[in-house]
């Protein structure tokens, strides 16, 4: 290659690079340095190894397939790798599905990425695609013409990749005035140094040219510097104005589609109230162990919002990696591990002691040898609820890195408002529920002493009941507006941390204060305690309300009172019923007239076996449809031409056999882009096509010879037997092979496409017709037999 040459092929490059930069801000290490520089180093050698090899297309772009699988391993997931360079399955399947789905799952992954492997293939991809195509035009198509305006077309792939950095990235951006300026720079260097001196030009103003050329250099960086800070000063919105695309896109993770964790509550309480659920150590005295948070309230339930509810709502669950970002509001201490191992416990919902730092989902090895990670994890920061899709049943085990809520004392938090964020919406309170909260706060002037009586009023005006046989009262399950309606309205205020928690959150919320219900088990811990194994006896409810500055604070509004007053629960009276004669006795008891009906709770369709994976599905129909509508046409037009020579070969008589050789080979002419002489004899259709394609036109070329042999086959009137007739076949197919190996690569693939049979049969039937022969080559009688 040429100095030039060189250039042009470098330039592109390092401007790709600089676009890359912009994909550090959503990955947490160096992951996107290394895939991007991998990317450009295997993009930029497959162009020019198929520009060595002066490969078409359809070969380039099995080169280039190639390159990106067997040479991706060490770039994307070397820890997947055979010795970190050679692929593997799990290395490749992460190429394949990162070139997918990658591209959506970079927008929904929490910023710094890491989880999973394949989201490092999409600047990878990015790269080689960027890279290859501008090395291709440079090598393959800029030589041609070296213009301004055709090198300026090399620029677009680099400004696209910088674009699309900026786009996946985050609000805080890289390096903005510096890529910015030293893209421009280098960009308009190269094209203004592309003009090229006149060759007439004298030694002096070739130098003259040469200086002008370095003082306008000097300008354009120093011009393309200054304006680009200053522009990036005056004109760079804040990280809060920023526009990316994580921002706009909403994850795929709908909450609503799981039931209220707080509509089971009862079920801890009757059905697993001895059930060993989960065995966690690293608990300290006074943890409770957290499920999820709701702060949407429908009438019915109280559930966690959903995704396109406010941002700092419980309803915002994303992928996240390894580096968990910080909560929004929480003031918390510094990270301790809490281990889980799942028994009995069955949900979607991963319980943990506070907000995460990191999950690590161990094999059933000792904690500190480390864990792996999982892609079906999502994790809501607001909140510190995290949960898996798959769902956690027995036999999982995992470590947190938890960090717990610093709670202040009351006088800290005396002159403390409430946090100003509009939490999701609450519907169908009680009216009686408002007024009662009113008049509980009547008195009070600070949002802590408000809430403080709030929970001192449920505490120590109502009665604690689960609904058990052993309770002495009654307890309905629920949280509906009605069983809220219930406990504020009857003689007796009586329920359980469902019922109380509900409440107070609602009172808190007609006092717009942001207010969520949280639910979990709170074990008994002792000092210095072990593993702790929580069973559904443990499950709880509370209330935590947001304070600008402090974070989100506990309120226990449940009370210890178990004791019911008597006489405020009547006796029931005995009231006399009329006297009805009763139906004869039967020998059948109720129950026996009645046929007990099992019902069949499995699935009725049982799978057929294991399915095709999405990616592999994908990936297929990417390129399968492609080449099925370019091989297609093909096909068929080759089964066409096929029968077309077959039918013309096997005339039923010599000489027509022979008439059909020459119009097969003037077919192939045609459709290698020849122009067919019309309304002429075979021999002038020879010299055009001998013309056409540098042939020496003399008695001694092939054409001229095959036409005359021909004619005189045609017009004798002799008999042809069918070993001439084959003989003239070989001469006519060779001659349209020797014109296809003549012939362009262009032309010959245009001419899989065409059939030019019909169109020159169409024209040879016009001309026979206006000359009143017919359809059939005119063929002079046999001259009479001679004794």
């Amino acid at each position: 290659m040429t100095p030039r040459t060189i250039a042009d092929v470098l330039v592109p490059v390092v401007l790709a690079a600089i676009g890359l930069v912009g994909f550090a801000a959503a990955f947490d290490s160096g992951a996107s340095a290394l895939a991007g520089a991998g990317g450009l180093l295997v993009g930029t050698a497959a162009a020019l190894a198929a520009a060595r090899l002066r490969l078409g297309i359809l070969p380039t772009a099995g080169l280039v397939l190639a390159a990106y699988f067997l040479l991706g391993t060490p770039f994307v997931a070397p820890a997947d790798g055979i010795l970190v360079v050679l692929p593997s399955i799990a290395s490749l399947a992460a190429l394949a599905i990162g070139a997918v789905y990658g591209w959506a799952d970079i927008l929904t992954l929490q910023a710094p990425l890491s989880l999973p492997d394949y989201v490092t293939a999409v600047p990878y991809a990015a790269a080689l695609l960027i890279s290859f195509t501008s090395t291709t035009l440079a090598v393959r198509w800029l030589p041609r013409r070296r213009t301004a305006p055709r090198a300026a077309l090399l620029l677009i792939g680099p400004a696209v990749l910088y674009a699309v950095g900026v786009l996946l990235g985050t609000d805080e951006p890289v390096l903005a005035v510096v890529r910015g300026a030293a893209f421009a720079g280098i960009a308009l260097v190269w094209l203004g140094w592309r003009r090229r001196a006149s060759a007439t030009s004298s030694g002096t103003a070739a130098q003259q040219l040469l200086r002008r050329k370095l003082v306008g250099t000097a300008i354009v960086v120093v011009a393309a510097i200054g304006l680009g800070a200053a522009a990036a000063a005056l004109l760079a919105p804040q990280p809060d104005n920023r526009f990316v695309l994580r921002d706009e896109i909403e994850p795929p993770f709908e909450p609503l589609e799981y039931p209220s964790p707080l509509a089971g509550f009862r079920e801890y309480t009757k059905d697993l109230v001895d059930t060993e659920l989960m065995v966690v150590e690293g608990l300290q005295p006074g943890d409770r162990v957290r499920l999820t948070a709701m702060d949407v309230y429908d009438g019915v339930t109280w559930n966690v919002a959903g995704a396109s509810e406010a941002l700092e709502g419980s309803g915002r669950f994303r992928l996240v990696g390894r580096t968990i970002p910080e909560p929004p509001l929480a003031s918390t201490g510094a990270p301790e591990p809490v281990t889980v191992d799942v028994a009995g416990y069955t949900d979607v919902w991963l319980p943990s002691a506070g907000y995460a730092a990191d999950i690590a989902f161990l094999d059933g090895a000792d904690a500190s040898e480390g864990g792996a990670e999982r892609v079906d994890v999502r994790y809501n920061a607001a909140t510190g609820a995290a949960l898996v899709t798959s769902g956690a049943s027995e036999g999982l085990r995992y470590r947190i890195a938890t960090e717990r809520q610093v709670v202040p004392e009351d006088a800290a938090l005396q002159d403390a408002p409430v946090a100003s964020f509009a939490p999701a919406p609450v519907v169908g309170v009680p009216d009686t529920v408002v007024a009662l909260a009113a008049e509980l706060t009547a008195t009070a002037e600070s949002p802590i002493e408000k809430l403080r009586a709030l929970e001192q009023h449920l505490a120590t005006t109502g009665y604690y009941s689960r609904g058990t046989a052993s309770d002495q009262v009654p307890s309905r399950a629920g949280h509906a507006a009605d069983r809220m309606n219930d406990m504020v309205t009857l003689p007796s205020m009586v329920g359980d941390e469902e019922q109380y928690a509900s409440l107070f959150a609602l009172m808190a919320r007609s006092l717009d204060y942001p207010t969520r219900v949280v639910m979990g088990f709170a074990p008994e811990i002792g000092a210095g305690a072990g593993p702790v194994t929580i069973t559904g006896d443990d499950v709880t409810a509370w209330v935590e309300v947001a304070f600008e500055g402090v974070g989100w604070v506990p309120f226990f509004p449940v009370p210890d009172e178990t004791d019911v007053p008597q006489d405020q629960i009547p006796e029931p009276r005995t009231e006399p019923q009329p006297q009805v004669r009763q139906p004869p006795r039967t020998d059948s008891e109720q129950d026996d007239l009645v046929t007990a009906v099992e019902i069949d709770d499995s699935d009725d369709e049982e799978p057929d076996g294991p399915g095709v994976p999405g990616w592999l599905l994908g990936a297929l129909l990417a390129l399968g449809i492609p080449l099925l509508l370019v091989l297609a046409p093909m096909l068929v037009i080759a089964l066409l031409k096929r029968r077309r020579a077959e039918r013309r070969r096997r005339a039923d008589e010599g000489h027509r056999s022979v008439a059909g050789a020459w119009d097969e080979l003037v077919d192939r002419f045609s459709e290698l882009g020849a122009d067919i002489p019309q309304r002429t004899t075979r021999v002038h259709v020879a010299a055009g096509l001998a013309a056409a394609h540098d042939a020496e036109e003399s008695a001694g070329d092939p054409l001229r010879r095959l036409a005359l042999r021909t004619d005189e086959a045609v017009f004798s009137g002799r008999d042809v037997d069918a070993m001439e007739a084959e003989d003239v076949w070989a001469e006519a197919l060779a001659a349209a092979a020797a014109a296809h190996d003549r012939a362009t690569r262009a032309a010959r693939l245009r001419s899989r496409f065409r059939l030019a049979s019909v169109r020159a049969a169409g024209r040879r039937l016009v001309d026979r017709a206006a000359a009143g022969t017919g359809s059939a080559p005119h063929r002079p009688p046999a001259p009479p037999a001679v004794d």
